[in-house]
Parts: C-alpha cells; sequence; structure tokens
C-alpha cells in the first residue's frame, strides 16, 4: 500500500486525559491505515476510545502522543487553526444527533459549509439544490429541522456533509435515533456515497450497519484488537 494511497494513517497514536487526581488513557497505541475510497467501520465497547479516535480523525482534538498523517500531511500538531482549515476543506460529518440549527430552513443548513468555504451564492445554490435532490430531500428545502421526520432530519445532515464534495465523511452512530427503516435507508445513502469514491468512517455498535463497511475495526480499551474485511460485501463487490 503506498502512501499516495492513504487517506489516513496513524501510528502508535495515543490520547491520556489528565486531571489533579487520576489519568486516563482513552487510546494507548493505535495503528490505523485508510485507503482512499475505503469505508471503514469502527466498533466495540462503550469506553474503549472509539468516539476519541473519531474526534482525533475529525481534526476536533489532538492526540497526546504518535502520528497522524492526513493525505500524507502529519496534522498530529498542527494549530488549532490549521485544523480548522483542513477541517473545512477536507471533512464532513455525520452525528447521532443530527446536530441541525433549528432556526434555519433545510436549504440553509445545508448551505452552510458553504458559506464557511467562501463561494459564490449562485455556485452554493446550485450545490444546494445538488445535495438536495441527491439525498431526496429537496421537496423540504423551505421547512425548518422540527418540522421532518428522524429519518429526514439525517437525510439532511447527509446533505450537509456532502455538499462541499469533502474527502472524508466522518459518520458517529448515524442511525443511532432512527427506527429501523430509516436507519437501513440512510446506511443504504452512505453506502451509495462511498460507491461514488467517498471515503467514509463510521462509528457504531450495530453489526447490521457494519456489514456496509469494507472492513471492520474493533477497539477495547484504547487499543485495535481485531481488523476484519467484510467477505459479503467484497463478494457483492465481485459480482
Amino acid at each position: 500500500m503506498s502512501t499516495q494511497e492513504l487517506i489516513i494513517d496513524t501510528q502508535n497514536l495515543q490520547k491520556k486525559y489528565i486531571t489533579d487526581t487520576v489519568e486516563t488513557t482513552a487510546l494507548a497505541g493505535v495503528d490505523l491505515k485508510i485507503k482512499r475510497g475505503e469505508f471503514v467501520a469502527i466498533m466495540g465497547p462503550s469506553g474503549c476510545g472509539k468516539s476519541t479516535l473519531l474526534n482525533i480523525l475529525g481534526m476536533l482534538d489532538s492526540p497526546s502522543s504518535g502520528s497522524f498523517k492526513f493525505l500524507g500531511q502529519e496534522v498530529a500538531n498542527v494549530s488549532e487553526r490549521q485544523r480548522a482549515k483542513l477541517r473545512k476543506e477536507n471533512l464532513g460529518f455525520v452525528f447521532q444527533s443530527f446536530n441541525l440549527i433549528d432556526e434555519l430552513t433545510v436549504e440553509e443548513n445545508i448551505a452552510l459549509p458553504l458559506a464557511y468555504l467562501g463561494y459564490s451564492k449562485s455556485e452554493t445554490e446550485k450545490r444546494t439544490l445538488q445535495a438536495m435532490e441527491r439525498m431526496g430531500i429537496a421537496h423540504r428545502r423551505n421547512h425548518f429541522p422540527q418540522q421532518l421526520s428522524g429519518g429526514q432530519q439525517q437525510r439532511a445532515a447527509i446533505a450537509r456533509a456532502v455538499v462541499s464534495e469533502p474527502a472524508l465523511i466522518l459518520a458517529d452512530e448515524p442511525t443511532g435515533n432512527l427506527d429501523s427503516v430509516h436507519g437501513r435507508e440512510v446506511m443504504q445513502l452512505l453506502s451509495e456515497l462511498n460507491d461514488a469514491g467517498t471515503t467514509v468512517v463510521m462509528v457504531t455498535h450495530s453489526p447490521t450497519d457494519a456489514e456496509y463497511a469494507h472492513r471492520i475495526v474493533n477497539l477495547f480499551d484504547g487499543q485495535i484488537v481485531t481488523e476484519n474485511l467484510n467477505v459479503k460485501r467484497h463478494a457483492a463487490e465481485l459480482l
């Protein structure tokens, strides 16, 4: 596997939280390589370090030590300003709680990342409409989040995540607040985005959701204990 193929490359990644009385190790030497175009599911029991790892991969936090390269660039110890720039230009986030802004319409929520990136009004309108149509949410463009079902809110959140065409989508329990039907729809949307070339890294407790991934990484006590190829997904892609 060449460096050019890697979107994420961590080596001996560690994260410790230190207070006056206790030191807690959340990550204890994580080596993880993710190729561009992969769909990787990260699993493990509560408290194993999944969310901590996702926050570091999403450049929302920094490791205590170790190496983290994103698209070949070392980012473990860059400044918050540099991390924010990389986040805006390369990452899309999908959260369990949707994180839509109640006071904004669906269209306004989805357009937010483009405003931060300085797109023109016409380009913003064009890209936002394309994202809404892609996620099947355009007919709700003028509705507010509280007027949508949970499944529709997550569709809007995914549209917001992909509107800037990021290199990587990070999804944190994306079906956690959805029933099985809407959860399956959301996973199919993420799978379709991945099929179109977007790299997806997802934290999940759901074995059903993990079946959509190419590879399943299991964490325990802050360490990777197993990495397994999803044979079913690979077999389906060969058909």
